[in-house]
């Protein structure tokens, strides 16, 4: 099966079958079925994507109730390290970290359920990330934790000088301090 659950509940890696011969590749990027045999059913209303250079580090981002997204992430050039943080209070994986790097190349994928805090660092020179979302980008439920808060100890895989990080990102509240509705429904 393609889709690989991770320690973290619903947290999910999605390996697509590549089916690759001398004129390149092709592979099935989301296949609703797929997800839905896994018990994942939902429907993806919104496409992201960003392009950043070596250093960038987006993140940690989520929206609160009831403008929480689910994401299914992907790299479409480059390489990132990918976060995600459980902020579902009661969770057996709450304030914990799941990392993994995902590139062009890999193929791999990571589905990121609501309840989660997501940010990713870009390892090459420059990645494109495309996302679907589940519901659409709502201003006013937009929050954050700040991606260096020591109680989470993440390693992005820059060195911290030259880390490039946004104005609002800088200033996010720590994981202690951040908005949070999430509760575990387990």
């Amino acid at each position: 099966m393609p889709l690989i659950k991770t320690e973290f509940p619903g947290l999910c890696i999605f390996e697509p079958t590549v089916f690759a011969d001398s004129r390149g590749y092709f592979f099935e990027s989301y296949n609703e079925n797929i997800f839905a045999a896994e018990g994942i059913h939902l429907k993806f209303v919104q496409d992201n994507q960003s392009k950043s250079s070596y250093g960038v580090v987006r993140g940690l981002h989520y929206q609160l109730p009831p403008f929480a997204q689910s994401k299914l992430l992907r790299v479409i050039s480059g390489v990132i390290r990918d976060v995600a943080v459980d902020i579902r209070k009661g969770s057996p994986t709450y304030g914990k970290v799941f990392s993994i790097e995902i590139s062009a190349e890999n193929h791999k994928q990571i589905f990121i359920p609501k309840g989660f805090a997501h940010g990713f660092s870009v390892l090459s020179e420059y990645a494109e990330v495309l996302y679907k979302c589940d519901t659409f980008y709502n201003k006013v439920s937009e929050s954050g934790i700040l991606f260096n808060d020591s109680a989470l100890n993440i390693d992005w895989m820059i060195p911290a000088e030259k880390i490039i990080a946004s104005e609002k990102d800088l200033h996010n509240p720590t994981l202690a301090n951040c908005k949070n509705e999430f509760v575990f429904e387990g």
